[in-house]
Order: structure tokens, then sequence, then C-alpha cells
């Protein structure tokens, strides 16, 4: 069994719901699981403390939650023996185009350099559109980005994209990644 931290920044929940699923399905392999909120983590979020790193973020108008990039520079940067994985929710990730799909891609290539961090596992997930979350210019601005990405612009109700057998599926590679370097120790 090994201690877990998955810590998360989220805007809307959607990330919340993920982080939520994953810490699950690690507990559901016998693993003592934290799931954290950044904005609440306090020294809770301390990975020194734990055998495994998990850190998640929604993407908003091309940019991570802002104290999960904070978190990522100042507590994970260079090299750990530590295992870690990173997970991103985004429109971009949510349809099937090979352009936007390399943007997903590009957001956490650019926030894992800045970091100088090398998580062993990267999972890119669909998010969600919460309009009715949103206020008047976040909903028109969230509308535009979403004509041209999944095309739901009805704003009377919210879009679900997240895969949950992907979420599953990530996890428990990543589990099983954790279970195999510390049957190796």
């Amino acid at each position: 069994m090994a201690r877990l931290l998955v810590v998360y920044g989220t805007g809307e929940g959607q990330t919340a719901r993920v982080a939520a699923r994953i810490g699950d399905v690690l507990a559901d392999r016998a693993h003592d699981v934290t799931v954290t909120d950044i904005e609440d983590a306090g020294s809770a979020a301390d990975p020194e403390e734990f055998d495994a790193v998990l850190v998640g973020s929604s993407i908003h108008v091309g940019a991570h939650h802002e104290a999960i990039r904070e978190y990522v520079e100042t507590s994970l940067s260079g090299a750990s023996a530590r295992p870690s994985a990173f997970f991103q929710l985004s429109l971009s990730s949510a349809v099937d185009d090979a352009e936007r799909r390399a943007e997903a891609a590009r957001y956490v290539d650019d926030l894992l350099e800045a970091a100088d961090w090398h998580p062993d596992r990267i999972g890119l997930f669909g998010g969600a559109l919460r309009y009715s979350k949103y206020g008047f210019l976040k909903r028109l601005l969230m509308k535009r980005i979403a004509k041209n990405a999944t095309g739901d612009i009805d704003t009377s109700r919210d879009h679900e994209y997240t895969d949950w057998d992907e979420v599953e599926a990530f996890a428990a590679d990543f589990a099983g990644f954790v279970e195999r370097r510390l049957d190796d120790e």
C-alpha cells in the first residue's frame, strides 16, 4: 500500500470530480489516498509526505489554474525519484481534431518546461462547459470558444465531455506503475 496524493485546481468543479474518481480508483487498489483542492491544501499537499503524487488542473482561456502552476513550480520542479503524474481537463481534449489536441498537449508541455518537472504519466481529458456557473461575461466568452471547439453554444444547460473510462484507465495505469516501482525498492 502506498500513500498517494491527488492535488487539483478547478474552476467550476469538473477537475474536482475527475480527481475524486482517480482517488476512488486508487483507493479501490488498497492505497492510502489524499485528494485535496489546491485552494484548501495548505501543508496537506506536501509531496514529501507521500510515496507518489498526481496533480490535476483545468484549462481556462489557455491557462492552467494559477495555484497549480505555482505548486508545480515550487514543489515538484527538478528530478525526483517519487512517481508522479499530471492530468489536465480542457475543451481542446474534448474534440476529435488533431490541431486542438496538439494545442492541449502544448499547454502541458509549456507548464512542465517552465517548472522543470517530468511526470511519469500524463492524462489529457475533455472537461466541461458549466454555463450555469459562469457569470455573464465568462458565459459569452466560453460560448464563443465553444462555438469553434465543440459547437455546444446552448447556454441553458451544461455540457460534459469527460470520458470516465479513460480517467479510470489513467488512474489504474498510474497505480500499477507505482506498485511496480515500490515492489522494486
